[in-house]
């Protein structure tokens, strides 16, 4: 009998930019004489905080728990868990900013309750402002609350919460555990994704049936591949990733600051520079801790990696506190930098209630860099094939938003499983997924484009275009009802 292919596969691709395209390898087809794979119906590759969301939404909802499921990792889950008796001395330098919205759905899937929530912080302040010309916009609950509508009384008063991503794993583990029900395959990895032969028993030739590294073979009738950036079941699916690379690396580091903040342990305030090589921000962590993200040039990374640690203590006050000239040469010195930036800041006057508090340490080992790229694959979905979090889109983190994708991606595909069923459809089906692109692929895509536009906007260091923005900056901080909603936006509100 011929191998069945797709409508994907079948219909004439558009052409691609030789700059974005990667070669895709054709879908493969395993052989009907090897040992029939183990039949499920939703097979999850990868066990971050997207895919374990996705698993948790199915097991906690008496609609999808009685699905056969199983999560493919290539590392030691167990071994990414955040210990229960971690000081609060010491944190994490991979943090996300959870929104409310986000908040909400481990909620409502029982995750939250599991959270180590002493080690989180939610935040109901932030301040940004322009590097070059100091234009600034003020983001604060208790003066936007006034103005949003009365008649949703179940607004937020949190900007966000500051989590370990550690946190946020070891806590959806924990719920999934409890709930039971999902096949676990850890320090495995997938060494091949075919697709299936029409056996006497059953006709897998549209299902894609995985080889594991351990000599499993798994059959999906769902393959969600929530496996990073460079997704193994995104290519198998062929489906197309285009973007781009930003030529900017994302400093992070845990910091200790003089004090609790500026708003003391119960008002917690984040803050955001934009520089012209990329915006620097200092997030909130419980007590007097705080998160960094820096994005900067390749180089400019690498150096500050290279400087002791007072020295880098003084580049991170320097970064909220002089100017881009000031920056650009302590930048170019061998060492000396905490010398040389305490001069300075004599020099240079500043509202220091403006900006953050000084750091006063960086945890040792916790400075590191990643290079920051803008992807987003063609369509979420292929036949049999659906893809949440990184495999679907990797953003610019100016904006904190790129978990929070992937915890909306998770949820909306429960939501879109549930239907169909609900109403008796294979959850498989082009026809069946098609809800799930439909719901987060504007959305996602909408965030993408305003989050470039912004790194683009900010990049700028003269000319007419800097006093337009700092205009426009100016004006929309003077406008209350509409800075409320984009607050109300960005919590995840309608």
């Amino acid at each position: 009998m011929p191998p069945r292919i797709s409508l994907r596969q079948a219909r004439k691709l558009p052409p691609r930019s030789a700059v974005w395209v990667r070669a895709q390898p054709q879908r493969r087809f395993a052989s009907s004489s090897a040992d029939a794979p183990d039949v499920y119906d939703v097979v999850c590759v990868g066990g971050g905080p997207a895919g374990l969301s996705l698993l948790t939404g199915l097991k906690a909802s008496p609609i999808t728990r009685g699905l056969k499921v199983a999560l493919i990792e290539g590392q030691d889950l167990q071994k990414t868990r955040l210990p229960r008796d971690a000081s609060l001395e010491t944190f994490s330098n991979r943090c996300s900013s959870l929104t409310p919205a986000s908040v909400r759905n481990l909620q409502e899937i029982g995750a939250w309750a599991h959270v180590n929530t002493p080690r989180v912080q939610p935040y109901q302040e932030m301040q940004v402002w322009d590097g070059v010309t100091d234009a600034r916009i003020s983001f604060d609950w208790h003066t936007a609350k006034p103005l949003l509508s009365p008649r949703n009384p179940a607004q937020p008063t949190t900007i966000a919460y500051m989590i370990e991503n550690l946190n946020t794993v070891t806590a959806l583990l924990s719920r999934l555990e409890q709930l039971g029900g999902v096949d676990f395959y850890t320090s495995t990895k997938v060494n091949s994704i075919d697709l299936g032969a029409d056996t006497e028993k059953m006709d897998f030739s549209s299902w894609p049936i995985l080889t594991l590294s351990n000599g499993k073979r798994l059959a999906a009738r769902l393959l969600v591949g929530a496996d990073g950036a460079n997704s193994p079941v995104r290519t198998f699916a062929d489906i197309e990733s285009r973007g781009f690379d930003y030529g900017r690396h994302g400093v992070v580091a845990s910091l200790k600051l003089a004090g609790q903040g500026w708003g003391g342990p119960d008002h917690k305030i984040a803050y955001q520079r934009f520089l012209p090589t990329g915006p620097i921000a200092m997030l909130p962590l419980p007590g007097n801790k705080s998160t960094l993200v820096w994005s900067t040039t390749p180089e400019r990374a690498a150096k500050l990696k290279t400087l002791s640690q007072n020295d880098f203590v003084a580049m991170v006050n320097a970064g909220f506190r002089l100017s881009p000239t000031d920056l650009e040469y302590l930048h170019t010195l061998p060492s000396g930098q905490e010398e040389e930036v305490a001069w300075r800041e004599e020099h240079t006057p500043v509202n220091e209630r403006a900006i953050p508090m000084q750091v006063a340490d960086v945890q040792a080992g916790t400075v590191v860099s990643f290079p920051l790229r803008m992807r987003h694959a063609d369509t979420y979905t292929s036949e049999r094939v659906a893809l949440v979090g990184d495999a679907a889109h990797t953003i610019h983190p100016l904006a904190g938003q790129g978990l929070n994708q992937g915890q909306g991606d998770a949820a909306a595909l429960v939501r879109t499983i549930s239907h169909a069923v609900q109403t008796g459809q294979d959850i498989g089906s082009t026809l069946a997924l098609e809800s799930y692109t439909s719901e987060r692929y504007a959305e996602n895509n909408a965030m993408l484009g305003v989050c470039d536009k912004l790194h683009r906007l900010y990049s700028v260091e003269s000319g007419p275009l800097v006093g337009l923005r700092s205009l426009g900056l100016r004006a929309v901080d003077a406008m209350g009802p509409l800075k409320a909603l984009f607050m109300s936006r960005a919590a995840g509100g309608s």
